[in-house]
Parts: C-alpha cells; structure tokens; sequence
C-alpha cells in the first residue's frame, strides 16, 4: 500500500468519522425536536378542543358547531381529529411534498416517534354528541428533519469529497520528488553517479535533495579515485612482473645456463679421469648457485620484507635497516618500534615496511644524512579519536629543495596507503633535515577461535 493511498485514506476516515459525530449529534436533536413538537402539537389541539366544546352549551345546534370545530382542524401538520358517530367527522394532516425525495422507511424506524392518540367526550345538555380523538402525526415533522439532515448532509459530504481529492493530488504532488529520489538512488546503485536532482523543493525537501547530491558527487570522487588506484596498481604490478622477468633473464637465467653447462663439462672430465680439471667447474657451479641464492634473496625481499612472516615487523624493519648500516656504516640509525605493533594485520605491516624501505633508501642515498631515526608506534588522531599506527622516518639532512619532486616511490606508496584509508604526509624539518610521515589504520589480525566440545575433535 503506497504511502500517497495510507495519508488519503487517513485524512477520509477522520472526516467519515467527524460526519458521523455530526450525525450522532444531529440524530440526538431530532429525535427531541420531534418528541416535543408532537406533545406541543397534541396538547395544544386538546385545549383546543376543550375550549370549543365549553362555547357548545351556550350553541343553538351544537352537533353543527361540533363538526366545524372538528373540521377547522383540516390541514393541521401534525394531527389527525375525527369525530365518532352516527355520521364521522374526519380531519387528516396534509402530507408535505418532500424537497429530497420520500423519507426513507429506515429514517422513521431510527427516528423512532410513533403517534399518540387522547379522546375527549363531548356531552352537551346531558347529550352524548360522541367522543373526539386526537392522534399525532409525526410524518411531517419527521419529513422536516429529513430535509434538513439531507441539506446539512450535502454540503460537509462534497466538502469531504473535495478535500479528500485535494489532498491525494497535493499528496501525490508532494511526493513525486520522493519518486524521483527513489529513481535517482537505483540509478546510483547501478554505478551511474553523474546522477544529480534538480528542482524547486520545499526546505525540508531542499535539503535532502542538496544532501543527496552532495553524497553522489563524493561517490563519484571515489569511483575515480578507485579507478585511478586500481589503473595505478596494475601499472605497478606490470612494472614488478617486469622487473622480476628481467631479472630472472639476466641474472639468473645465464648462471643457469652455466650450471648446466659445467655439470655437463664436469661429468665428462670425471669419465675420463680427469679430476683436477673437473674440480674447477665444481667450484664454479657453486658459485653460480651461490650467485642464483643472492638474487633470489634479493627479489624475494622486494615481494616481501624478511622476516615480517617469522621475527615480526620489529625484526623485519631491522633487516631493512641492517642492508644500509653494512653500505653506509657512518651514519647513525636510530630505531624504535613500540611492542603494540606487533600482531598487525599482513597489508598493514607490509605497508610499514614498504614506506620505511623507500624512506629510508631516500635518506641514505640523497640526504646526506648522519641520523636517521625510524619510530614506529600507535597514537590516537586528536580529530576523529581513531587508533592509528604512526610511521615516522626523519632525518638531519640537507632536506628537500624548492624545485625538487618527489619520486615514484613515496607517491606510489601514498596512493597505496590512501587506499588503506591512511594518509602520508612528507616536509622538511623545522631546524634541519627531512621527515616522512605515515599514518594506518590501527587494525589487529583476526584471532582464531578454538572450537570446544567433540566437534573440536573431529
């Protein structure tokens, strides 16, 4: 049931309601009227009556002036007189034509006033002239307030009618924006965020259609951004599929080649007896094998940082600090990783590893630094109250000039934390150096839950 036919429906039963109150009403004044218009009827005609009959005993015919008294009743609205005798005297009521149709039979039975009858005899001169009977004839009353009911009736009846049509098309008119906010949000749910509600509104109105194009716009911003990530990350991928093929074919693949070949050369001279030359290719397929272990290392430490599996990130951000102090041993490498940072989840601790390894590949390779501090902790952002992991890679270097870029790494790198829903922030020192600051989501890996009972058994 639409919400236009539920509000019409209510507005129609508070006016049936109200026109049945107003009926009741109605039903209880004319049901009085009646009643006191027939006894004022039936009293009035009995005085009457007897005030006629008084002025018979001083008549000279007072049978003839009897039955004038009884026939200047004729065409009375509410009584019926006649006179019982040799010859009856009859005077009928005259039925009033009525202005809306006859009275319906169920109307008298609900107005519920029958008639009354009174007898009055009339002796005259110790002459017994008969007896005069007085009834009640509510017909005519009762056709009044019909007429008055129906003339009432009409008037609030149309009233109601227009009002009730009123109001389901204002109703419906009010809410046509709602129809077309329901259109616009299917349109948004199939991806179509270019979708935007227009239109002269009421201020409640008003505002829902402003905050609705507001969230449609900021859909839209994230979709482009998601497009963008999304583009950006296969292009990344790309590029380390590529970089790991070119590696594998220029480093590994020709020592391979090697091994095969001195294995080969090396069980041919052993054939022969030839031992001392066969020990030489020995010694350089293990070489090469040593040469295939390096580069191996190296590539899996660039899909993922050592020892973030077993040691933890604690251990893993020493590793990475560990490949520079062995390289540049003058510089000073100041590490603190808080204890709450272990346990985080595998793309959030992958992400710090990722932003302190070019971070610091930075500081050591253009800084010209001579400490370089790394902190890793947690904190509570003072804007929204969230828990975060800060990251914080300062050094006291030369820092970053005026006209300088930044490079692939750390943009890549902020593209990937703003899709974690982190941000990454990176500016020169107040006294000196550079500082490059990540904040992440403070998310802990799922615990595993231990099932009790047989079922953990089985």
């Amino acid at each position: 049931m639409s919400l236009r036919f539920r509000l019409s429906s209510l507005v129609c039963v508070v006016l049936v309601l109200s026109l049945a109150l107003g009926g009741l009403v109605a039903y209880g004044n004319a049901v009085r009227s009646v009643r006191t218009e027939m006894r004022a009827a039936l009293l009035v005609g009995r005085q009457t009556i007897e005030t006629g009959i008084e002025r018979l005993h001083s008549s000279a015919d007072p049978a003839r002036d009897l039955d004038q008294l009884i026939a200047s009743f004729e065409g009375n609205r509410h009584l019926r007189v006649w006179l019982g005798g040799a010859k009856p005297v009859v005077a009928a009521p005259v039925a009033e034509r009525p202005q809306f149709g006859s009275v319906p039979a169920w109307f008298e039975r609900v107005i519920g006033v029958t008639p009354e009858t009174d007898r009055i005899p009339v002796v005259i001169g110790g002459s017994d002239l008969g007896v005069v009977r007085v009834e009640t004839e509510p017909y005519n009353e009762i056709l009044e307030v019909w007429n008055d009911f129906t003339d009432s009736l009409i008037t609030p009846a149309v009233f109601c009618v227009l009002t009730v049509l009123v109001i389901y098309l204002f109703i419906g008119r009010i809410l046509r924006p709602l129809e077309q906010l329901g259109a616009a949000l299917e349109e948004v749910g199939d991806g179509r965020y270019r979708t935007r509600i227009s239109g002269r509104l009421p201020p409640e109105l008003s505002r829902l259609r402003d905050s609705f194009n507001r969230m449609v716009a900021r859909l839209a911003a994230a979709d482009a951004d998601n497009r963008r990530l999304n583009e950006q990350l296969l292009t990344l991928q790309e590029q380390e599929r590529g970089d790991l093929a070119r590696d594998l074919h220029d480093e590994v693949s020709p020592f391979l080649f090697a091994v095969g070949t001195d294995a080969a050369s090396a069980a041919r001279l052993l054939a022969d007896g030839r031992n001392a030359e066969a020990d030489e290719h020995i010694r350089s397929i293990a070489d090469a094998v040593s040469h295939i272990q390096r580069q191996v290392r190296r590539m899996l430490g660039r899909l993922r940082p050592v020892g973030l599996d077993d040691l933890g990130l604690a251990a893993a951000i020493e590793n990475l600090v560990a490949f520079w102090r062995r390289r540049r041993p003058q510089i000073r490498y100041e590490v603190v990783v808080a204890a709450e940072c272990e346990g985080l989840s595998d793309m959030i601790g992958t992400t710090i590893c990722r932003v302190v390894q070019e971070a610091l590949a930075n500081a050591v390779r253009h800084a010209e630094a001579e400490v370089v501090a790394i902190t890793v902790e947690p904190r509570r952002d003072v804007t929204d109250g969230r828990d975060e992991i800060s990251v914080r890679i300062a050094d006291d270097g030369r820092g970053m000039g005026e006209e300088a870029r930044m490079g692939y790494g750390l943009t890549g790198l902020g593209e990937r934390i703003a899709a974690l829903g982190g941000r990454l922030t990176f500016s020169n020192r107040p006294d000196r150096g550079f500082a490059v600051l990540a904040a992440l989501p403070h998310r802990q890996q799922p615990e595993t839950v231990a099932l009790r009972g047989p079922e953990a058994g089985s």
